[in-house]
Parts: structure tokens; C-alpha cells; sequence
């Protein structure tokens, strides 16, 4: 086999990916509000970019020569081509946003300024301001303080220009955190038409400028809008003495202190304030200075107010499994058939419902599960809370290191166990990202087992719009691996001996490398001895080298790939090697694509697999993860069927090539439209119809 092609820089198909979310935004067949949320989501993921990625490469830059051979191959050049593109993509936006304010206004929504309003509009925002917004705001003096204010990341600020007609040497410089933490950004005004009139939280606080200020002899007031994304990366701790709890708040008061890795600033900012608070906060060109519009924090129009819209169109609404309909004893159903459950079309309270069930049922001895991102009033805590009200012995391994939900599960931590919840904290340096169930019964001296495994999280908040499979099932095979699991994360002494023993689930670190490269090789062999050979992959990342050699390796050898991956794809989809042997797609659309999906044509006899983990080196390597086989032969085909429908997809499905360029899969001749998640929704439908 010929040398493989150099993969694509994970980096620059990451912005490729945020570029397909900017581009659900400009689409005007997609309604106002959902482009208003994808605005929201194209800058919420920016951020998390800057905090994660361009913080690490970042530091890869200033290690110099040692990190060009440890890790990131011209660090520094990724980083001049991500600010190159970031500031691309932030025009892109911008020209967007302007057309998104035309097509509102053609519906007479407004979203005002405070040199726009009606003299009624500006007497509403004064007293909101007097009764809501001024006791939430304490200006910074920048000038007169000796240290430069630490400034929030995830917060925006309003840097002001104070100045006074007759005596200039008056002019001075403050910062005013935008209270958006405790008071809405959007703020629906009076109107005196039909018009609906909304003025974002920092122009009201613009406008009262002269009200704060006017009183220390100031006349003249501007106020431009700046934000400073800071480095996200948790410091590793090897102090033994020290506790994971401990190490944890540490590492988290730590983050809010960490580099600033971007600073984004209204282009219309008074230069000279610039220039001061880049010296101020230690900034140079090199330091991702980004111009852009006036507002900043995008990532609050997720939440745009949708009561100012008449006419939107609603999402189809999930429905319970047809095998899962209440009132029945999902265990009983358990016992003769698996049950794959496909969210967000499949009702998540199915999985509350066999978790409530357990709760309940007097012969139920245990429930363990895995927890890593929770929903914020979470009803799969409050049911295992109760179950543990019930007699149970309940455990659940909470992963206190999900990136972000640090906090959230330190706290969750303290609730689970005030109630007598059992909660284990893993493994030291590894994240454990298996999502996995076992429920374990005993009646008339018979022990039975029911679980589920995932590819996403418990979290029914995210399952209303995240794409997720979750099995499940009885099998015992599959139940003694996931006790197994649990045997490891649970007895330190056996740190993760006990997962080499399972037998039926693909585990990580132990051995899902090695089975899933086996199960590529064997398809190789296939296509060698001139057999059909196939292989259909799903998943969010696919990053990993090894795997990315292996499968221009089945490529070359005459295996048909076809990828759909959502974010980061660094194969290489084209090479003179194995021309058109790769197909490879994206989907963005109203549901974030989350399941990991993995078929294996077999000679005609498909193994197929779901999983939690992509193909990254910290899933396969440095994470407790599992896939699960899906042995049922009416749901291996339900899997197969949606993966057909994707892609065969050509309404939002985008081309992954070589040059990243976004081509949208278009309808070919008389060839019907395919709008993937729409179709797969009335392909379940028909089920619950039957």
C-alpha cells in the first residue's frame, strides 16, 4: 500500500464545521428564530474553541521545537491560519446578522438601539434601568486602579469613554460588567404600532450613561461593547496528598483566572481605549485581537425571546416507543425483545420510566449507572433519590471532569449523596465517558438483569435535540460486561483489570482499538479476494491517526467507506489511491448529530455497533468508553435503515472533502428531496402507527 495522505488539521476542520452552523444561519429557508439560534451556536462554539484549542495550541507554540515533536506539528501556523479564518467567518456573521435584521423587520420585530426609540420607549428604559439594572452595576475606574481588574470570561463589558466639552484633561476610561447573569439580554419595549420593539440589556445601560456619570462632571459618553475569552484547560495537580474534590475547585477557581486567548471588541472602539486596555491586559496583534460588530455574546440569542414571532413552526413532537407506551412493566417487555430507543423522535421518559419502574418494583435489589453532563433539575436524579427512599442500593459514577459541568456535578455530588446515593469518582486521569445502566432483580431466587448502554448522555433537556441511540435490553452478555465495568470504577484495587475480561462490549483503553481495527481488516480481506466489502461510519469526530490510515487503507484495497461526521473529519475523502471509494457527509440541521454508528457489511451479514466513543485518541485511549453490539436483527436493520436515509441525504447535508469547502448534497434530475431528520422522524412514525 502507498503512503497514506497527510490527515487534515483537526483545527481547521473544526472552523469547517462551525462554518456549516453559520451557514444554517444565512439559509432563509430556515425560520428567523432558529437562524437567530444559530448565530447563538456558531458563537458559543467559537468561544469554547478559543478556551479549549487555541489555548492549548497556544501553549504547544511556546514550547517551541519539543512541541513540534510531541504534539502539534507548526503550532504557530495553525494559529495564524485559525485567526485568518476566524476573522473571515466573524464578516460572514456580521453580513448575516444584517440580513437576519431585514428579514425581522420585514415581520416587524426590531431589535432598537438607544439612539432609537420613542420618546415613551426611552421613559420605559430609564425606570427599568432605575428599578432593575442599577443596583446590578458598579463601573471600574480602570485608570485609577494599580492592577487591571480581572475580567470575566463569558461576560461582556461596556468600555467607556467619559470626557467633559470644556476640560479635557477630565477624559477618562471605565468598564461596566453587562449584569446578564441576573437580568434578561432582550427586553421587550412598549410599542405604538403592532411593531415589536426589543432593546438589548447594555443599550439600556448605554443610554443611562448621563444618569450614572453626569453627577463626577462628565458631559460627553460612549460605551462600546468587549469580551475576553480566556484558557479553559484544567492544569493537571499530581499533589497525592490532595483530593479529587479538592484538586477539582482548585483547577475551576483557576480557570477563571486563566489567559486571555481572545479579546473581541466593537470595530467602532475609541483607538486609543483599545490600545490601553490591550497594554492593560498584556495583549499583542499576535494575541487573536478580533474586530467585530456591536453586540458580542452571541451565544444569548439561543435564547431569543420566540413570543415576539406569530407565526413559528414547531419541531415534531416525540413520542413514547410503541413497546414503551404506559401503563406496561418495561422489564416484562425487556424480557422478549430489546428495545432501541432513537431520541430526539423517541421520548426520553421511556428511559425515566424504567428508572421509575426500578424505583418501584420490590424485587429490584440495585441500579448503577454512569452520569456525565446531568439536565439542571434533573428527573434521573430525583428518581434514583426516590429509589434510594425505596430500599435500593443505588450507585452512580458521576464524572466530576466534564468539561464545563464541573461545577454542576460537585454539586450534584453533594445532593446524590445526602440522600444515600453511593457516587464513585473514577479513575485518576481518565474521564469516564461510557454511558451504561444496570438494573438488577431478584425474585423467587432468580436473579435477572436490565440496562441500557448510550451514545448519549442522561440528560433529558439535551435529548429534546440531540440525535442519540440508547439499547435497551436483558441480554446477559452484555450485562455482565457492564457489571464488569462497574467492578473497575468501583474497587480502585483492580484499577481497570476488570474490563479486559468483558467479552461481548468494546471497551476503552482496554481493547476498542484493537476490535474495531480487527473488524476493518477483516472487511480488507474481503475486498482482496474481490468480495463486497463495506463499511458505514457515524460520528461526531473522527481524528484519530491510526484508524485514519487504516481506513485509507480499506480504500485502497477496494472497501466502500461512508462517513457521516458531524464536526472534525481529518481523513483525507479523495486520493488517486482509492479515488471515489470514500463517501463522506455532514448533517446540520434543527437536531445536533451525537450517535456513534459503526457497520460492518460482514459478506451480507452486518455487525453493527453503537457507542459513546469517537475516534479521537483521548476516547480510544485515555477515557473509560463502551460500544455495544446491536444483535437484534429487526434493529440492526432500523439502524441501517437511518444511516440509508442520511445518506441519501440533500437538503442539509454537506460535502467533507479535501478543501472543506461546505458544498451542500444537492437533488439530482428528477431526484425527490431528502431532508435526513425530517424523513428518519416519519420513518419511526410509521412504527408507532403499525
Amino acid at each position: 500500500m502507498k503512503k497514506a495522505q497527510e490527515p487534515i488539521v483537526r483545527d481547521l476542520s473544526w472552523l469547517s464545521f462551525n462554518e456549516r452552523v453559520l451557514q444554517e444561519a444565512k439559509d432563509p429557508n430556515v425560520q428567523v428564530l432558529d437562524r437567530l439560534k444559530f448565530l447563538g451556536i456558531f458563537s458559543n462554539n467559537l468561544d469554547e474553541f478559543f478556551r479549549v484549542r487555541v489555548a492549548t495550541l497556544s501553549k504547544m507554540a511556546k514550547l517551541g521545537k519539543l512541541a513540534k515533536v510531541h504534539l502539534e506539528a507548526n503550532p504557530e501556523g495553525i494559529l495564524r491560519e485559525i485567526q485568518q479564518t476566524v476573522i473571515m467567518l466573524q464578516n460572514d456573521f456580521d453580513n448575516i446578522y444584517q440580513d437576519i435584521i431585514k428579514e425581522m423587520a420585514s415581520q416587524q420585530i426590531f431589535i432598537r438601539n438607544e439612539n432609537q426609540l420613542t420618546a415613551e420607549q426611552q421613559d420605559f428604559i430609564q425606570q427599568y434601568y432605575t428599578d432593575k439594572v442599577s443596583s446590578q452595576i458598579v463601573p471600574l475606574m480602570i485608570q485609577t486602579i494599580p492592577q487591571m481588574p480581572l475580567l470575566r470570561d463569558k461576560s461582556i463589558y461596556l468600555a467607556c469613554v467619559l470626557d467633559n466639552k470644556k476640560n479635557k484633561q477630565l477624559k477618562r476610561y471605565a468598564l461596566i460588567e453587562i449584569p446578564t447573569k441576573v437580568l434578561p439580554r432582550f427586553v421587550i419595549m412598549p410599542s405604538e404600532n403592532s411593531d415589536s420593539d426589543l432593546i438589548l440589556l447594555e443599550d439600556i445601560i448605554r443610554f443611562n450613561l448621563p444618569k450614572l456619570f453626569a453627577p463626577f462632571g462628565y458631559d460627553q459618553f460612549s460605551g462600546h461593547v468587549i469580551k475576553v475569552t480566556r484558557d479553559a484547560e484544567l492544569e493537571a495537580d499530581n499533589d497525592v496528598a490532595t483530593s479529587v474534590i479538592e484538586k477539582l475547585e482548585k483547577q475551576i477557581k483557576n480557570r477563571k483566572k486563566g489567559k486571555t486567548t481572545r479579546f473581541v471588541f466593537d470595530r467602532n472602539l475609541d483607538l486609543s481605549l483599545l490600545d490601553y486596555l490591550a497594554k492593560r491586559l498584556g495583549l499583542s496583534r499576535k494575541d487573536n485581537l478580533i474586530p467585530g460588530g456591536r453586540i458580542h455574546n452571541f451565544k444569548d440569542f439561543m435564547d431569543f425571546p420566540a413570543s415576539v414571532f406569530k407565526d413559528i413552526r414547531r419541531r415534531p413532537k416525540a413520542f413514547v416507543h410503541p413497546k414503551l407506551l404506559q401503563p406496561v412493566r418495561i422489564m416484562h417487555v425487556l424480557d422478549k425483545t430489546d428495545v432501541m430507543l432513537h431520541f430526539p423522535y423517541h421520548s426520553f421518559d421511556s428511559i425515566i420510566d424504567l428508572l421509575r419502574e426500578a424505583a418501584i418494583d420490590p424485587f429490584v435489589q440495585s441500579i448503577k449507572l454512569t452520569a456525565y453532563r446531568l439536565a439542571k433539575n434533573s428527573k434521573i436524579v430525583n428518581t434514583l433519590v426516590n429509589a434510594v427512599r425505596n430500599g435500593k442500593r443505588v450507585t452512580v459514577m458521576l464524572e466530576l471532569r466534564a468539561r464545563f459541568d464541573e461545577e454542576a456535578n460537585l454539586a450534584w455530588k453533594t445532593i446524590l449523596e445526602d440522600e444515600g446515593v453511593k457516587v464513585i469518582l473514577g479513575v485518576p486521569n481518565m474521564k469516564v465517558h461510557a454511558k451504561i445502566c444496570v438494573i438488577k432483580r431478584r425474585e423467587a431466587n432468580r436473579t435477572k438483569q436490565y440496562g441500557f448502554v448510550s451514545t448519549g448522555n442522561l440528560n433529558e433537556a439535551t435529548a429534546a435535540y440531540y440525535g442519540d441511540h440508547a439499547l435497551l435490553t436483558a441480554n446477559r452478555n452484555i450485562m455482565a460486561d457492564i457489571n464488569r465495568i462497574f467492578a473497575a470504577l468501583e474497587n480502585p484495587k483492580l484499577t481497570l483489570n476488570e474490563m479486559k475480561l468483558c467479552k461481548t462490549l468494546p471497551v476503552s483503553p482496554q481493547n476498542m482499538r484493537k476490535f474495531f481495527v480487527t473488524l476493518i481488516d477483516k472487511e480488507i480481506e474481503f475486498a482482496k479476494k474481490k468480495k463486497n466489502a463495506a463499511i458505514t461510519i457515524k460520528l461526531n469526530s473522527l481524528v484519530d491517526k491510526v484508524f485514519i490510515e487504516k481506513l485509507q487503507e480499506a480504500a485502497t484495497y477496494g472497501v466502500q467507506l461512508k462517513l457521516i461526521v458531524r464536526s472534525i473529519c481529518c481523513i483525507p475523502t479523495y486520493a488517486k489511491a482509492y479515488k471515489k471509494q470514500i463517501k463522506a457527509i455532514s448533517i446540520v440541521d434543527e437536531y445536533l448529530e451525537h450517535a456513534r454508528v459503526f457497520v460492518f457489511h460482514n459478506l451480507g451479514n452486518p455487525k453493527v455497533y453503537i457507542s459513546s466513543a469517537d475516534w479521537m485518541v483521548r476516547n480510544l485511549d485515555h477515557r473509560v468508553e463502551a460500544a455495544c453490539p446491536v444483535l437484534d436483527i429487526g434493529l440492526k436493520q432500523e439502524l441501517i435503515d437511518m444511516l440509508d436515509i442520511q445518506l441519501a441525504g440533500n437538503v442539509k447535508a454537506r460535502i467533507l472533502n479535501n478543501e472543506q469547502d461546505n458544498l451542500y448534497v444537492v437533488p439530482q434530475d428528477n431526484e425527490p428531496e431528502v431532508r435526513a431528520q425530517l424523513n428518519i422522524y416519519n420513518y419511526l412514525s410509521k412504527q408507532k402507527q403499525n
